[in-house]
């Protein structure tokens, strides 16, 4: 004989979890003499909420010992840069930039013994048509 339905407003959800995990479920719903569906409801009703942005830092584990508050910020870009860096940001290797420059292939210029590059220029560089 099957029991009746308290709730019609159901949904099935058939979900994989590790086995130590469903163990505990099981004995957890063998003490308190209730069914697992039920034992699940009612973990899902008291510790799951979306709108709660605290409960879910907690179910997601995130924000366990956060303390305060925080905001970030992107740094600023550089507006003059060393080989090193544009290196960085065209994703090339150094020497390549020192030998382009060197050739007068890449818009920069020499200060003592180092080259320096303006970001604008170089950025205006790389949108240019061949």
């Amino acid at each position: 004989m099957a029991r009746p339905r308290k709730h019609t407003d159901e949904t099935a959800l058939f979900v994989r979890i590790p086995s130590e995990h469903a163990s505990k479920l099981h004995r957890a719903a063998d003490a308190l003499g209730a069914p697992k569906r039920e034992l699940i409801t009612r973990l899902v009703a008291q510790y799951v909420d979306p709108d709660n942005p605290t409960m879910m830092n907690a179910l997601g584990a995130r924000a366990e010992w956060s303390v305060g508050q925080h905001s970030f910020r992107p740094a600023s870009a550089l507006e003059i840069l060393t080989p090193a860096q544009l290196a960085e940001l065209l994703q090339v290797e150094e020497e390549v930039v020192v030998e382009l420059a060197e050739k007068e292939e890449l818009p920069g210029r020499k200060v003592g013994e180092e080259w320096r590059f303006s970001r604008e220029a170089i950025l205006a560089w790389l949108a240019e048509e061949e």
